[in-house]
């Protein structure tokens, strides 16, 4: 299909409008593991006498959609007006089997850094995440900014978007050292927080006043200053009443006595025949 004029092999640049057609439609599967495409031999004759660089780099745009990606070329041996390109590479731009789509050549620059995001988390579940993403981005010519790309692993399609690129938004991956960055996957969700339980409210209520309980001063038995029943200080010393005892004079007659009589037995007769006289005698002498 040739196309005159702007979109046609006028000019110091190549560009031309192709139709396309998925890789699974040719029989070329190997063409997924990548992003290179197949063009027809015109193409191969018209970029070789417009003296091309390799790598051999294109601009992909969609029209209809307002989708830019780029790509790089495998082989010329498609028929002639057509493009043969991976399907992941169509989805990522709309494109439908036999959509036109237009193909610009374009130079772009070593790639330093670029971040990348999975759609999902499954795929940080492989073993080697990052030795099987190097394997793959081999098979990469560029890398665009907003762009999706696929990465096949143990007969699994993982999807990753491009988030990040410099030193510009579509650089040349093609033996360059360039740093790989990842943003959390899609559909990553931060862990949740453990929740503190709900008290009710009556509960709430009761440990709060057990805790006034528990706040406030408890008795104590047997504490404090001691008081005596008089008034004074318990601190104040006892003083030890003193009794006045009266001297205790001699004895007198009259008392030795009595004492005497006292301790006599009661039942003590007097001596037969004595008068009493005698007996009254016989006591003074006592």
């Amino acid at each position: 299909m040739f196309f005159p004029g702007r979109y046609g092999y006028r000019g110091t640049n190549f560009e031309q409008i192709y139709r396309c057609y998925p890789a699974s439609s040719f029989n070329k599967p190997h063409l997924e593991a990548g992003d290179k495409v197949i063009m027809p031999q015109s193409a191969l004759e018209r970029l070789s006498s417009l003296h091309i660089q390799y790598p051999m780099l294109f601009e992909l745009h969609n029209g209809a959609a307002q989708r830019i990606s780029h790509c790089g070329v495998l082989e010329f041996v498609a028929e002639e007006g057509t493009i043969i390109m991976p399907c992941w590479m169509m989805q990522n731009m709309l494109l439908q089997e036999g959509d036109i789509v237009r193909v610009k050549s374009a130079t772009l620059p070593k790639g330093t850094f670029v971040k990348l995001q999975p759609h999902t988390t499954d795929f940080l579940d492989i073993s080697n995440p990052k030795a099987i993403l190097e394997k793959t981005l081999r098979n990469f010519s560029c890398l665009t900014a907003g762009g999706t790309i696929m990465v096949a692993y143990n007969n699994k399609q993982y999807y990753i978007d491009i988030v990040e690129a410099k030193p510009a938004s579509a650089v040349c991956i093609i033996e360059t050292d360039c740093e790989v960055d990842f943003a959390p996957p899609l559909d990553y969700k931060e862990p949740e927080k453990p929740q503190r339980p709900v008290v009710p409210a009556r509960k709430a209520i009761s440990e709060d006043q057990d805790a006034n309980v528990e706040d406030e001063p408890k008795f104590k038995p047997f504490t404090g200053s001691a008081k005596r029943l008089d008034g004074r200080s318990s601190e104040q010393a006892p003083e030890v009443a003193s009794a006045t005892v009266p001297a205790r004079s001699a004895p007198t007659d009259s008392d030795k006595r009595e004492n005497k009589r006292a301790a006599a037995p009661s039942g003590a007769a007097a001596p037969s025949g004595a008068s009493h006289q005698e007996l009254l005698h016989h006591q003074e002498l006592a």
